[in-house]
């Protein structure tokens, strides 16, 4: 990690010269200049100052930025057939989703297929059908959706999504919090 480039970078996201750093952490100008350019590495106090004077805890400075991805790769997504789903197969799109508030799903459905039926929990699903039409079964309700629309519910009621179609349907399929 360069500690001179990110002090730097935080600096002028706060729009404040070197010389506005250094008067607010009691430091001088030209060690600013030198911290920002890694000539010189500041001792633990001095980066404290530095830190509390740029309003930021050393915990948020030091946290790897790189350890989140936020391109996640074809070949990363993780594929999910259930034997009690014949015909369903759902990809999620962003690994490690179980570390986020929401979980991204590539939802494909056989003709005729249909996903398990969920009881209600707390949270909110929605979704936008790409390819072919699907029925959204909501307690006793029913809404159909076809290729291009979009859908949203709470999942306080009994809810499964099936293809009552003789094509295959994909669908995007947002679940917050994460299922997967």
């Amino acid at each position: 990690m360069k500690i001179g480039e990110k002090i730097k970078n935080l600096r002028l996201a706060q729009e404040l010269t070197q010389e506005d750093l250094a008067n607010r952490s009691d430091l001088t100008k030209g060690f600013i200049s030198l911290l920002e350019r890694d000539l010189q590495s500041p001792s633990l106090d001095t980066l404290e100052q530095i830190l509390k004077a740029l309003d930021i805890m050393a915990g948020e400075f030091f946290l790897d930025e790189g350890a989140t991805d936020v391109v996640s790769r074809r070949e990363h997504r993780v594929t999910i057939r259930d034997k009690e789903e014949a015909g369903v197969k759902r990809e999620v799109l962003i690994a490690g989703a179980q570390d986020r508030k929401m979980d991204l799903l590539l939802v494909t459905l056989d003709p005729g297929a249909s996903t398990y039926q969920e009881r209600s929990h707390s949270g909110d699903e929605c979704g936008f059908v790409l390819t072919g039409k699907i029925a959204i079964n909501l307690g006793k309700k029913t809404y159909l959706a076809a290729a291009e629309d979009s859908f949203y519910y709470t999942a306080n009621k009994k809810h499964w999504i099936e293809n009552k179609s003789d094509k295959a349907a994909r669908l995007l399929w947002i679940s917050a919090p994460p299922a997967f």
